[in-house]
């Protein structure tokens, strides 16, 4: 039933009130009767009157309504409310009738986006704003055209989402749980859509979606919730996120969890602004079975305002008087936007202009709306409210909840509203939060393990290499389960015992690897892949089949097919941790969680081995043969360069030119051995030679080391080395067809599918090799160490090592068990555990001590070690030859400038100076006879004829048999350095 906030059939209801609404009743009433219709502008309200939200808001409209009335003159408003019924239709037939019986010119109201857009319609056709507290999810394309007389009047969900994401992420919780309850028409799951999208980009996954009908719509509703919540039991995550949902339901709701232990130890709820923003009027029985749950809800910041402080004053005390039965009074965020909407009517009322309105201006005043409200900045931008909303975020404690803080995201979490200073993080706030069951410490969020439900773990029944696991059938106990990989386990759950208990039982699988995996995999996952095969087989049905098939086909449901096949295909089992030799790959961790690795993996080729007999030129392999031709010449021009400095000073390097090489060759090669006796003379000489001997000391310690190495190491060498010519030459290769290896070497190596042999146990490889069966076999780094322990003289590894993640436990995807797992595995590897048990499992032989599985045969060692070693050498003997040639020209230039008659015109050209520079080299000295008064005209002839030349000191003659006095004789001894 309709009614006008003037009518006097009130009157009956206001018997027992105060005189405050009886007065505030006449007011309106004349006023009313003192304007005309035309100045009246007539506004339906579409809300749910029995509901609380409802009521806030009723009472919320009059008051605005009533402010604008007393403050107005020519303006005046009239409120006109409706119950939207149970559905879109019946709001959108209330929609009508007030249109048409109340000529209302402004609607207002709905709770859903499905109910708005129907309205919306409405409004279209008759020009009447219609201002929505509700908001599409996510916005319809081209919504401003398509209803432009809409105006939603609220935020829509995607801030709210993301700021249930940032949460997630803070807390590293990567499974969750959607409750959500559906509209009558069963059309607004948008905010779904959204939830899952925001997850996704922060790795969380959806784990399951518990979906409600609408409330008022159960005919047994606690017996349905009980049931629905039941399930939940057999899901492995306990963070539940109550996305949208009536006051009713989240009651019932939490109850029901609370019964069945899932809001206490290790649970995490979060509730939504359906819910949070009602958490001031329920009682405290609903309150208590919300203990711990973390709330969201737009904030509002109006309590130091006047506006704020009047309104709630006039707000709880007509709330009072109207209803009751309420046990709180305090206005929420519903009760202050529906203030706002009345407000923002009456401001575009006023801008109106008393003759010539119309309805297209009365829109677009609205739209055009600036101002700030009771619940934060309104305006407006295509019809949506343009403001960025900031959450609050509260925890229910005790009877009441308290304040954590503030999120947006713009700042991410604040302590306080509008601090700058945000964090992407609320982790900072846990020492604030009581979780579920009084708990202190952060919420695991997960199902844990427990005495009566102890967890679940596959081991491999039959591993080829059995000191990593070993199963003693029928394997019925934990104590039938022994190995490597067995003790890292119980090493790590030692670990784990000190923070808490973690009970589980071994089940021995005979099977794949990659089954193990699957066999861990979440029915949700398993679910969704046989979904996608039922959808392409019915695909293809439709397209080869008759009419009648397609339609047996499609009478059958999805989740009938998937329950029924799902058992098929997984066994019947579902385990929660995969313990074992499990290489870690990327195409397993996007189904399971590993934890760090404990064993470090690779996958390489293992073949027979021959000695290595004894070679002629053995004692060359140490270097490479650019190593040995620049050692050689690097020894050569150190060689010439000793000798250029030492050939005029030191007697040792003069003498014929066959005694001149050779010595200075001995001299080079004996300083390889330190055995030089020559002694030098030229301080350039010493430089070259403390450099040369520093670098014979580095080659030939590096030698010895290499060759060394070479004849004690590589004792065996391979029989195949080229993995190319074995794929070639069709070779057949073993490996464990268990294991991811077949699959590697056929897709990633190249091998054909008919050269790929399974041999399965550690003791076949052998006799395979043997019987020619198979050339090599790929191993595993940890299975080829304990192969090659066993038999060290007779098969070796060769070849290239190609790198994976290496051993780890798998878990359910988002199992916190992973992360809890790879610290205790970090744990042992520091303390020791972890050695003392690769010591007890895998210690070598005596007879193959020498042995390591990661060596291979010592590489010749090549010029790129040495080459700038080389370059200082020759750089020294550089240096030292030019500055000795630059202090012979020296000297050369002063002698013939203190015998200028030695320089005639003939002897001036460049080729005699080189000439001469050369001789004055050789023999150290210039003679440059002169004329004498007193001699023999055959010898005054001799004397003076027009050649010059250099004459050394052991051919000087003795001339005193000349007559005259001796020629005049210049010596000029060089000495260098």
């Amino acid at each position: 039933m309709s009614f006008q906030i003037l009518a006097m059939n009130k009157a009956s209801n206001f018997k027992t009130a105060l005189f405050f609404p009886i007065l505030i009743s006449l007011v309106l009433v004349l006023s009313h009767g003192s304007i005309t219709a035309a100045d009246t502008t007539k506004i339906g309200a579409i809300i749910d009157v029995s509901s609380r939200i409802g009521k806030e808001q009723k009472v919320a409209m009059e008051i605005e309504a009533q402010n604008f009335n007393n403050a107005s003159t020519k303006h005046k408003l009239a409120l006109y409310f409706q119950n939207p019924g149970r559905g879109a239709l019946q709001a959108a037939y209330a929609a009508e009738e007030l249109i048409k019986e109340k000529q209302v010119q402004v609607l207002v109201g709905m709770e859903t986006w499905h109910e708005a857009a129907l309205i919306a319609e409405i409004g279209n056709k008759a020009q009447v704003p219609v201002l929505s507290f509700a908001a599409a999810a996510t916005t319809p394309p081209l919504a401003s055209i398509r209803w432009p007389y809409l105006v939603q009047i609220a935020t829509n969900a995607s801030e709210q989402v993301n700021c249930i994401a940032s949460i997630l992420s803070s807390y590293k919780w990567k499974r969750v749980v959607a409750i959500y309850e559906d509209d009558v028409s069963g059309s607004d799951s948008g905010i779904l859509a959204l939830l899952s999208e925001a997850l996704q980009n922060s790795h969380v996954e959806i784990e399951h979606r518990l979906i409600f009908p609408p409330f008022s719509s159960m005919s047994h509703p606690e017996a349905f919730v009980h049931n629905e919540v039941t399930k939940l039991l057999q899901k492995q995550s306990r963070v539940f996120v109550v996305l949208q949902s009536s006051l009713s339901l989240a009651t019932h709701l939490f109850r029901e969890a609370k019964e069945l232990g899932l809001v206490g130890k290790d649970s995490v709820w979060i509730i939504t602004e359906t819910v949070s923003s009602l958490l001031d009027s329920v009682n405290t029985s609903v309150i208590s079975s919300m203990q711990g749950a973390l709330g969201i809800d737009q904030a509002y910041f109006p309590d130091k305002s006047k506006s704020f402080v009047d309104f709630k004053d006039k707000f709880q005390r007509i709330f009072r008087v109207e209803y009751p039965e309420e046990e709180n009074f305090y206005p929420g965020i519903y009760a202050l936007r529906a203030y706002d909407s009345i407000m923002t009517i009456a401001q575009a009322v006023q801008g109106l202009k008393r003759l010539n309105r119309t309805q297209e201006m009365l829109i677009d005043n609205i739209l055009s709306s600036n101002f700030t409200g009771l619940s934060g900045d309104i305006s407006f931008h295509e019809g949506q409210l343009s403001q960025i909303p900031t959450f609050r975020i509260v925890n229910v404690i005790g009877k009441k909840y308290s304040e954590l803080g503030f999120w947006s995201s713009k700042f991410g979490f604040m302590e306080e509203s509008g601090d700058g200073d945000g964090s992407e993080s609320m982790e900072g706030w846990s020492n604030s939060v009581n979780w579920p069951g009084k708990l202190r410490d952060v919420p695991r969020g997960w199902a844990m393990p427990s005495l009566l439900t102890p967890m679940r773990i596959v081991v491999p029944g039959d591993s080829a290499f059995e000191k990593f696991v070993k199963v003693k059938w029928p394997g019925t106990s934990n104590d039938n389960f022994s190995g490597f990989c067995i003790d890292v386990f119980r090493e790590a759950i030692k670990v784990l015992e000190k923070s808490y208990s973690l009970p589980y039982t071994f089940y021995p699988v005979n099977d794949s690897y990659d089954a193990f995996v699957e066999s861990v995999i979440n029915k949700k996952s398993i679910s969704k892949f046989l979904k996608t095969i039922f959808a392409k087989t019915v695909f293809v049905r439709r397209n080869q089949t008759s009419g009648t098939m397609n339609i047996i086909v499609l009478l059958f449901d999805q989740s009938l097919i998937v329950s029924f096949l799902y058992p098929i295909f997984n066994n019947g089992k579902t385990y929660e941790a995969v313990v074992g030799d499990l290489t870690i790959l990327a195409n397993r961790s996007k189904h399971v969680e590993f934890t760090q690795p404990f064993v470090e993996s690779g996958l390489s080729m293992v073949v027979p081995a021959k000695s290595d007999e004894a070679k002629t030129f053995k004692f060359m392999k140490p270097f490479t043969k650019e190593m040995w031709t620049a050692t050689g010449l690097v020894m050569i021009y150190t060689m010439l360069i000793v000798w250029v400095l030492e050939h005029q000073t030191n007697p040792e390097f003069r003498g014929p030119w066959k005694d001149q090489l050779s010595t200075a060759l001995w001299f080079t090669f004996s300083s390889l051995f330190f055995a030089q006796r020559e002694k030098i003379q030229s301080n350039y000489t010493k430089v070259v030679v403390v450099v040369w001997l520093f670098v014979v000391f580095v080659v030939t310690s590096s030698y010895t080391a290499s060759l060394t190495t070479m004849l004690t190491l590589s004792r065996m060498q391979p029989t195949e080395t080229d993995i190319e010519l074995l794929r070639r030459s069709n070779a057949k290769v073993g490996c464990d067809g268990d294991s991811f290896v077949k699959d590697y070497l056929r897709n990633a190596l190249g091998f054909k599918q008919e050269n790929i042999m399974d041999v399965g146990k550690q003791e076949n490889y052998p006799e395979k090799f043997k019987s020619g069966n198979i050339t090599a076999a790929f191993l595993e780094l940890p299975y080829e160490k304990l192969f090659l322990e066993e038999h060290c003289d007779e098969y070796t590894a060769t070849g290239p090592v190609y790198r994976f993640g290496g051993f780890g436990f798998a878990f359910q995807k988002g199992s916190p068990l992973a992360h809890d797992f790879s610290e205790a595995i970090l744990t042992i590897l520091e303390n020791g555990v972890l050695k003392d048990l690769e010591d007890k499992w895998f210690k070598l032989s005596p007879s193959c001590s020498y042995f390591n599985s990661t060596t291979r045969d010592a590489d010749s060692l090549d010029l790129n070690r040495f080459w700038g070693l080389y370059l200082i050498s020759g750089a020294t003997s550089t240096l030292c030859f030019l500055c000795f040639l630059l202090h012979l020209l020296k000297k050369f230039c002063d002698s013939i400038r203190t015998n200028p008659g030695s320089m005639t015109p003939s002897r001036n050209s460049l080729w005699s100076k080189i000439v001469r520079f050369t001789r004055y080299f050789r023999s150290g000295v210039i003679r440059s006879p002169v004329r004498a008064p007193s001699i023999a005209r055959s010898q005054v002839d001799e004397w003076s004829s027009a050649k010059w030349e250099l004459v050394s000191p052991s051919e000087i003659l003795d001339d005193h048999h000349l007559k005259g006095p001796r020629p005049q004789e210049v010596q000029i001894p060089v000495r260098t350095g």
